[in-house]
């Protein structure tokens, strides 16, 4: 798999968020693959639903707190990059 990246959808946001999507995407971006490998390098046999859980908390917490109080994610798709790491398939 790919390194996980974040693209926000252009309909969702409002002007200011659409002026300042691309420094947006690249913290949400940073902090998401930055959380894929402190959750892959701590993976002990969790299930999905916990790694996945434990994505969101991590990426969470590697933004500014008033970004990461709005980072309302595709849970579908974050949950994929959860299975890649229970696969072994994120590097």
């Amino acid at each position: 798999m790919p390194e996980p990246h974040v693209t926000l959808d252009p309909s969702g946001l409002d002007p200011v968020q659409q002026k300042l999507r691309g420094p947006l995407e690249e913290q949400l971006t940073s902090a998401l693959q930055a959380a894929a490998e402190r959750v892959r390098g701590n993976y002990a046999g969790e299930p999905v639903e916990e790694v996945c859980r434990r994505l969101l908390d991590e990426t969470r917490a590697g933004l500014h707190p008033d970004i990461a109080a709005g980072f309302n994610p595709d849970m579908d798709e974050f949950c994929r990059v959860a299975v890649a790491i229970v696969r072994g398939e994120v590097s």
